[in-house]
């Protein structure tokens, strides 16, 4: 906590000089514009085959989110976001998750998930930011009880590179998943184009309760530099979690590094996006690269996105503290191809149907047990959006 508040102290020392600071008579110009409100959402619904050696699986199920938000402005610059973030997914899949080979990641009934992407909760996301500018600069101030911690790439839903494919990327745990963490303070400095977020927030995962609101105690702190200018958007972050997996009593440390680039409409655009993680943990360092992209043409789009992940299949499991080791490392490469095509599109949303197919590399270490596995989905996707604004008495 002491790095933390010394990181804050010294990002306010450069971001409010003296010169910048307003006379107090000028500082209380609060009169504020109207609530804004707005809701988006995305709804996949299909068929998910999954063949290994073995063991093949498919099950028909839904990967889904909601967001409302509402957004007020002062008269000073200052603003207000209150937002929420909801899935659907406790009652849209399988308690134990969605089939995917290799996928890793929390836990099903105290044990590591393998081949499996677990549920998101019921509660996603739910908290506010506070935003004023000072001069050149904008501070933001940021509360959840749920929410995303300053660490990673944007997450994989919400990022137009990703935003077809229903499928989780297997980087998922080393880039992205702590954009559902129960509790984080952040404060955030911007000018120009940088952006400097800092943030202390839960360390472990969600449990297995989806329906519940996590609440613990703010054990975990990170940061995140990040640039944005036009379609590019850079960042590079880490972050300290205190015992992160439930099925390991260790600390772990967390760094990632992202490019992305999006440019165009809803007629014609492209998107992509490269990134790298890492997880430091006492078993040694697990790696993953990632490159997705998207092109989409009219009512078209073409999706792809391709990995290399080191997974910590073959020692997954419960370690007791004194018991350290080296686990055995398995790289996986996985390399998925997809397409979607727009069906109507109406003022309550777009609707869609596509398809994908995701094909492996399997280390040696593997091979007995997965043999050449092989993936598909079949999928019908929904997108809507609407907003307005609301009345000074609500």
């Amino acid at each position: 906590m002491k790095r933390i508040a010394a990181i804050i102290i010294a990002l306010l020392w450069i971001a409010v000089p003296a010169s910048s600071q307003e006379p107090a008579e000028h500082q209380h110009n609060m009169s504020a514009g109207p609530w804004q409100w707005s809701i988006e959402g995305v709804l996949f619904g299909g068929y998910n085959y999954q063949r290994r050696k073995f063991f093949d699986f498919d099950e028909i199920e839904s990967q889904n989110w909601l967001m409302p938000s509402l957004h007020r402005t002062f008269g000073n610059g200052a603003s207000v976001d209150v937002m929420g973030m909801f899935s659907f997914e406790p009652f849209t899949m399988r308690k134990i998750g969605s089939p995917q080979v290799f996928q890793t990641g929390e836990t099903f009934q105290g044990a590591p998930l393998i081949d499996y992407q677990h549920p998101h909760d019921l509660i996603m996301n739910l908290g506010a930011t506070f935003t004023t500018p000072i001069g050149a600069t904008t501070l933001t101030l940021g509360a959840w009880a749920v929410g995303p911690a300053p660490l990673g790439p944007p997450v994989f839903m919400h990022r137009p590179s990703a935003a077809m494919n229903p499928q989780a990327p297997l980087s998922h745990h080393y880039l992205d998943a702590t954009h559902v963490t129960p509790g984080v303070v952040s404060f955030g400095v911007k000018r120009s184009a940088f952006t400097m977020e800092v943030g202390a927030f839960h360390g472990r995962e969600p449990d297995e309760d989806r329906l519940d609101l996590d609440t613990a105690a703010l054990d975990s702190y990170g940061a995140r530099l990040s640039w944005a200018n036009g379609p590019w958007q850079l960042q590079v972050s880490g972050a300290d979690l205190k015992t992160p997996e439930r099925k390991s009593p260790y600390d772990a440390t967390r760094v990632t590094a992202s490019a992305s680039y999006f440019k165009g409409d809803n007629n014609r655009s492209l998107a992509w996006t490269a990134a790298f993680g890492q997880n430091r943990e006492v078993f040694g360092k697990l790696e993953a690269y990632l490159l997705e992209g998207t092109f989409r043409v009219h009512k078209h789009a073409i999706y792809g996105r391709a990995e290399n992940a080191a997974k910590d299949i073959l020692d997954a499991g419960f370690h007791p503290i004194g018991i350290k080791h080296t686990h055995r490392q398995s790289v996986v490469n996985a390399l998925t191809a997809g397409y979607l095509r727009d069906l109507v599109s109406r003022s309550i949303g777009t609707f869609s149907i596509g398809g994908d197919v995701t094909g492996y590399l399997v280390p040696a270490n593997l091979e007995e047990a997965y043999g050449s596995p092989t993936s598909f989905h079949v999928f019908l996707r929904y997108s809507g959006h609407a907003g307005a604004h609301m009345d000074h008495r609500y």
